[in-house]
């Protein structure tokens, strides 16, 4: 088994020191992704980063995040223990062609996910794992949620098609 560990969104915008008003988080998130990384056993530890396009769309968006912006930029709080960052322009970061290159050359068979959020892209890109045919974990102890209600549908999805949930 070669494991991929998956960071998802943690920016500044999302779990930073000064964090957009609408995402609200435990206090102490950071700290336990921090220490999933710290611990890991994977052979690579991934960061994604959510970035909206800008477009006559995003104009209306109530939080904007674009590349370069110092919100989209990995919370300066996170431990940052590899160069394999990586940008998403939807909930799946199989939507992203680099870093399904990277998975793919780097022999990983397996992601472990954690990151914000349970409701939104965490799960959508165990979705997408799967799909994609590699093996889900879910580690639970360092996924932040504020949609609880799409996190529970979506995690019963993710259980029915054989992820695992730590």
């Amino acid at each position: 088994m070669k494991k991929a560990l998956l960071v998802m969104d943690m920016q500044e915008v999302t779990v930073g020191g000064n964090h957009a008003d609408f995402f609200r988080y435990d206090s102490d998130l950071l700290q336990k992704v921090n220490a999933v990384i710290r611990e890991t056993d994977a052979e690579a530890v991934v960061y994604l980063r959510n970035l909206m396009k800008r477009n006559l769309l995003s104009r209306f968006a109530p939080v904007k995040v674009f590349d370069g912006a110092p919100e989209a930029a990995l919370a300066k709080e996170l431990l940052v223990v590899s160069p394999h960052i990586f940008s998403k322009y939807r909930g799946d970061a199989f939507s992203a062609p680099d870093f399904c290159a990277f998975l793919k050359s780097s022999g990983t068979d397996t992601v472990e996910l954690t990151g914000v959020d349970g409701g939104g892209c965490v799960s959508l890109t165990a979705l997408g794992a799967v799909r994609n045919g590699y093996r889900v974990i879910v580690n639970t102890s360092a996924v932040g949620t504020m949609f609880q209600a799409k996190k529970e549908r979506l995690f019963e999805k993710l259980k029915k098609a054989g992820a695992v949930f730590i």
